[in-house]
């Protein structure tokens, strides 16, 4: 579930980072479609308007300046993803993200192009294979090309964006690594993409067949998909491919081959030959306008008119905004997410008759396409204005207004039938509409699940606003706060703390081998508006995390688990170690760079640093294993894991292999705790050996 979790997550990266050259469509969108409408001599003449508007006019040069410049933002579309996408993902320096990412197409694209001109040209590649890019010849790839730059830059750049060289190179690291790793980088992707995609060009192209063949069921299918994943955010991600890439087919136009519907559609905007809008490109955006002109604002109308009549007044005035907002821009979220919150079962029905809108459109030949979203101004522009004999707009209004009536009789009925709560229908509750935030912020809660004791962690640290910083090692919180008085050492005692450290501005709270599972809760609560209230949780009682006791215990020996010398835990150069608020154990330092289990049992805590081990005996000891101190500062290096977690394990199984010698030339010392974890259920806890030790000898005497 965590791995479906991160990947959703992932996605919703993704697609939030497709916002920002997608956001440059409706200004291109504007110049281009004034432009070319109003440069075409049929339209001209159509409106009578070629006595003021001619070739070699100032208007008409002004209006061929508008066509152009907006061409230009279609044209590169590539180049603008791989900018816009590494920039959405780029974790922080953004800038050096986006010139790498234009440093790593452009070199793409000529390592492809070399390749091109070597195998004999354009002439030697299959047809409609190569297209021309910033005056480089290279293969089709659309948008994916851009967004495989953007993806792959951003991951180098969030990895390396730090890396320290030696002195001798320290000019070229950091950012300023990021343009060198990411050329070299693609230099080779662009050799490889030269082998590789012309076959994923192919299954592009089969898999656009398959989706045009489909006919109308497929656009219904579409349009349920696109509006039922809007919730997620994930929408984006899967309308992009229809709308960029050969998957929503492959056209000829004025000699150029254009794959993508809406590069199909504003390619044919952009032509003078162009007698009628391809409907088998604009089937995946013509479906759109009859709901955001007309049926979502028959959907505000019914929640008005459902609302109670004293908060009528105050209902309409939200609503009135929201549905002018669907039908001018297309921007549909404040009544979409309104209803979304309170009467999922009406979005359902929403996605459906989206669907159907979709299919509609293309059973009735509409060819009205958009930039971005589907409202009044794409309508005008990219279907009244190009003429009703281009287009068949009309049809539009027609379904728009059968719409309008079906979304509201449709929505009264459901929401008087199921008493949904739409606004101004419940008494206490405030008058608002949703945004994307608030559903996202619902989400976040949800997945919280109120948590009690990371709302009494985050109490107990002064609350949100006094954490700098947060991180964790083996065993405990290690946080550095602005303000140190604010920390209440007994709230974080209360949540199941077995002691806290201070050191000025730096806090430690020792929780022990889990503290990394309350780490990421601790995350996830300060990711919900929940964690922005100072007093927000449960009261310390009912959040106090008590320790279960188990099973009746018995006598355990714990033989060493390293060769070298038995010390006594208070003997250990750290306070939370020494002062046994871990709990109680004894020490080793090692003679040689080798951990091995102290008993037979099962590994159940592995860190990604690799410097402790923790594992449960059969015989019911919770044993922790800290190779070194302060050694998780090291982040991994010199250590190497030979057991995975949950692995069965026997009395001196290999379980760590390590570098004693560079951990002591990097500054830290080695001597090795070893605790018992569950200290209160034993009668007693005493170091059984002396002097040197070596693997398998009694070690650690625990008493029941």
């Amino acid at each position: 579930m965590k791995k479906e979790h991160k990947v959703f997550g992932v996605l919703q990266r993704v697609g939030r980072s497709f916002m920002l050259p997608l956001a440059l469509l409706p200004i291109a969108g504007l110049l281009l479609g004034i432009g070319s409408s109003f440069t075409n001599e049929t339209m001209l003449a159509a409106y009578g308007l070629s006595h003021v508007i001619y070739k070699g006019g100032a208007l008409y040069t002004i209006l061929d300046i508008m066509s152009k410049t907006g061409s230009a933002v279609f044209n590169n579309l590539p180049l603008l993803f791989a900018i816009g996408v590494s920039i959405g993902m780029a974790k922080k320096e953004k800038a050096v993200a986006a010139l790498s990412s234009a440093v790593a197409y452009l070199i793409m694209n000529t390592a492809i192009s070399t390749l091109i001109t070597a195998k004999g040209g354009v002439s030697a590649m299959p047809a409609n294979s190569t297209i021309s890019v910033l005056g480089i010849t290279t293969l089709q790839m659309g948008v994916f090309g851009g967004i495989i730059v953007g993806l792959g830059v951003a991951a180098l750049h969030n990895r390396f964006y730090e890396i320290q060289l030696p002195q001798v190179l320290s000019f070229f690291g950091g950012t300023h690594f990021i343009p060198i790793i990411s050329s070299v980088t693609f230099l080779l992707v662009g050799i490889l993409m030269f082998f590789v995609w012309p076959i994923i060009q192919t299954g592009i192209a089969a898999l656009g067949s398959l989706v045009l063949g489909s006919g109308y069921l497929g656009t219904w299918i579409y349009g349920v998909i696109e509006r039922a994943l809007i919730p997620f955010g994930l929408h984006h991600v899967f309308y992009l491919p229809f709308w960029q890439t050969a998957v929503g087919g492959t056209a000829t136009i004025d000699g150029n081959v254009v794959s993508g519907a809406q590069n199909i559609f504003f390619a044919e905007l952009a032509s003078k030959s162009t007698q009628q809008f391809s409907v088998s490109a604009t089937r995946f955006m013509s479906g759109k306008f009859p709901l955001m002109i007309f049926g979502l604002p028959g959907a505000a109308l019914a929640m008005y008119k459902c609302a109670r009549k004293d908060k009528r007044k105050e209902v309409g005035g939200l609503l009135l905004s929201a549905a002018l907002t669907s039908m001018l821009t297309g921007i549909t979220e404040p009544i979409e997410f309104t209803f979304l919150f309170v009467a999922t079962p009406l979005y359902a029905v929403h996605c459906v008759l989206a669907g159907a809108s979709y299919m509609l459109m293309h059973i009735l030949n509409v060819g009205v396409g958009m930039t971005f979203s589907g409202g009044l101004i794409d309508l005008t522009l990219f279907g009244i204005m190009q003429g009703n004999a281009k287009t068949h707009w009309i049809w539009v209004i027609i379904i728009g207004i059968a719409y309008f009536f079906l979304y509201y009789f449709l929505f009264r009925f459901m929401i008087r039938k199921f008493n949904y709560k739409t606004p101004g229908r419940d008494d206490d509750a405030e008058v608002k509409l949703y945004t994307r935030a608030d559903v996202d912020e619902k989400r976040k809660s949800q997945k919280s699940g109120g948590d009690a004791v990371s709302a009494l962690i985050l109490r107990g640290l002064g609350g949100k606003t006094n954490l700098v910083d947060l991180d964790s090692c083996a065993t405990r919180l290690r946080v550095t706060v602005s303000d140190s008085s604010k920390v209440d050492q007994s709230l974080l005692k209360q949540s199941g703390a077995s002691g806290v450290i201070c050191r000025g501005d730096g806090i430690q709270v020792v929780y022990g081998p889990q503290v990394s599972v309350i780490k990421s809760k601790l995350e996830d609560y300060m990711d919900t508006p929940e964690s922005d209230q100072p007093d927000a949780g449960a009261s310390p009682v009912a959040a106090k995390a008590e320790k279960v006791s188990g099973t009746k215990k018995k006598d355990v020996m714990l033989s060493a688990c390293m060769n070298g010398t038995a010390t006594p835990i208070e003997k250990v150069n750290d306070e939370a170690f020494a002062s046994c608020v871990l709990g109680k154990g004894a020490a080793i330092e090692p003679a040689d760079g080798c951990l091995y289990a102290p008993a037979d049992g099962t590994i159940s805590t592995l860190f990604d640093t690799k410097h402790a081990v923790g594992m449960t005996t059969d015989d019911g000891a919770e044993v922790l294993m800290h190779i070194g101190i302060d050694t998780v500062k090291l982040d991994g290096k010199y250590y190497e894991y030979h057991v995975r977690k949950d692995e069965k394990v026997h009395k001196g199984d290999l379980l760590v292999t390590f570098d004693l010698e560079a951990v002591k030339a990097a500054g830290y010392q080695t001597t090795t705790p070893v605790i018992v974890c569950n200290t209160d259920d034993y009668q007693s806890v005493q170091l059984a050996a002396s002097g040197n030790v070596k693997v398998g000898d009694d070690f650690l005497q625990l008493k029941a």
